[in-house]
């Protein structure tokens, strides 16, 4: 029979709610884009985008700004709105794996490997397209939580193996 250490799971657990954290926080970050995104649609873009330029005490002369505004202001409502949606239903997996994450459910460590390890690529890309510290930073998290989670099933595994011998 196998001892299991309560202090050594109980810091096992705590590290899934953190990711579980991580999770949800995303989830509000992505809630409030789709919901400022689909308030785009029928208002002045470049006025808006103006006003949070000014707000955030960005350089409206900035290049990277002023490519922003090309790109969002060139936006058609539909697409706008497909942003958005997009939003919404990322929102929705990630509150998926947070939840299950948060109850320690054993499906929700496998559907966060499988949903972060497919978006890894997608942020490679982005960081090949233009690396910013925020970008390798997600990057770094999200490969961290994966390897965790999968040496975290793989462990489950080969208890399981050691106690049905």
């Amino acid at each position: 029979m196998v001892k299991i250490d309560t202090r050594m799971k109980s810091s096992r657990d705590t590290l899934i709610r953190l990711i579980a954290v991580f999770k949800l926080v995303k989830v509000v970050l992505l809630i409030a884009t789709g919901v400022g995104i689909l308030k785009l649609i029928h208002k002045d873009i470049a006025g808006e985008l103006d006003h949070w330029i000014a707000m955030l005490g960005l350089d409206p002369g900035s290049r990277y700004v002023s490519q922003g505004i090309q790109k969002v202001t060139s936006l058609s409502p539909a697409k706008i709105k497909e942003l958005g949606l997009a939003s919404f239903l990322y929102a929705a997996l990630f509150l998926t794996e947070g939840i299950g994450l948060w109850l320690l459910q054993h499906w929700a460590e496998w559907l966060t490997v499988i949903i972060t390890g497919s978006l890894v690529p997608l942020e490679i890309y982005e960081i090949v397209r233009h690396t910013t510290a925020m970008k390798m930073l997600v990057l770094a998290i999200n490969v961290a939580i994966v390897v965790y989670l999968l040496l975290r099933i793989r462990g489950r595994s080969l208890d399981a193996r050691e106690r049905s011998r």
